[in-house]
């Protein structure tokens, strides 16, 4: 109870004289101060803070007499002018970063220099708990630190609506910890595509900054790069997009959705055949089926490879080394 009015900003020590107030009734600050051992003057200033805030009223006298509001009506007078407070503050920095939103960036702002594994860890911290649409990454080594640990980030990021679109190095996935963080990750929200083989690493968040490593090679490294609006930038985002058009979809337990073992011949040949763009009667007539089999195996396929249309989905396949 000594810590009842904490949360609204005041001292243990107003909370005390408070509660005494509410225990004897009115008082003055001399019998105040010989109760509590506190100098007058002191008692003087907190019972001042506590008439501001609505939790005491003054009487006027000689010597004057403090009278303390009860709990039930003061207390949710004070929360309520508190929450207000907040939501003018939350007000004020939405417009700031609106402002610093649509502040144009000087050329010598393009890239910045982050070096240091605190200083990365910093950056990357800054970057998703300050995502509000999306975070895309590329998940490729080498990596920093050779431990493996949850990013909670991205975790808190996904509860809060942002959406996470990742790209991974498919040779990682055989590592047991991170399978199960990604599972972890999946579960949360994120969308998972995989690629066998990928150099190149990154993380965009609301398409307005890019870090990347100084280098896509060598060994593990602290220095990165971010980016700001930029053509760079816009070919950073050119260069994910593609990628995650040509890597693979995974399942929700973090299995690879396609796999070349559930393509069987005639579903290369169909395959072969959308990738060089033939129709439906003559993929029908090469194969030996109906028109009606084409179209139902070409829609299941197209499903399967996440394709929005045929000619992509045969160039998908191709891409993958399916045929």
């Amino acid at each position: 109870m000594s810590h009842l009015l904490e949360p609204v900003g005041l001292s243990q020590a107003d909370s005390e004289i408070y509660l005494r107030l509410l225990g004897q009734g009115a008082s003055t600050a001399a019998d105040l101060s010989e109760q509590t051992r506190v100098p007058v003057a002191r008692l003087r200033r907190s019972l001042q803070r506590l008439t501001e805030a609505g939790l005491v009223n003054r009487i006027v006298g000689s010597p004057p007499r403090y009278v303390p509001t009860p709990p039930e009506v003061a207390v949710d007078a004070l929360v309520l002018h508190r929450q207000q407070t907040l939501d003018e503050l939350r007000a004020r920095a939405r417009d700031l970063a609106l402002h610093l939103h649509n502040e144009p960036t000087r050329p010598a702002e393009l890239v910045e220099l982050i070096e240091g594994h605190d200083a990365l860890f910093s950056t990357l911290t800054r970057l998703e708990l300050g995502a509000r649409d999306e975070v895309v990454m590329i998940d490729a080594p080498p990596y920093i630190n050779s431990s493996v640990d949850l990013n909670e980030r991205e975790i808190k990021a996904l509860e809060r609506g942002v959406a996470y679109r990742c790209i991974y190095h498919a040779p990682i996935l055989t590592q047991s910890d991170r399978i199960y963080h990604l599972a972890k990750y999946l579960a949360a929200g994120e969308k998972a595509r995989v690629l066998p083989e990928i150099r190149m690493k990154m993380m965009i968040a609301d398409r307005r900054r890019a870090l990347i490593p100084l280098s896509f090679q060598g060994a593990q490294q602290s220095t990165h790069l971010l980016v700001h609006p930029s053509p760079l930038l816009d070919a950073l985002i050119m260069c994910f997009e593609s990628l995650w058009e040509r890597a693979t979809p995974m399942s929700s337990e973090g299995a690879v959705l396609t796999t070349p073992e559930r393509i069987d011949d005639r579903d290369r040949a169909i395959l072969r055949l959308l990738a060089a763009g033939q129709k439906d009667a003559s993929i029908g007539r090469a194969i030996g089926v109906t028109q009606r089999t084409v179209v139902r195996r070409i829609a299941e396929l197209m499903r399967t490879l996440d394709a929005d249309t045929r000619f992509q989905a045969g160039v998908q396949a191709a891409r993958r080394g399916w045929l």
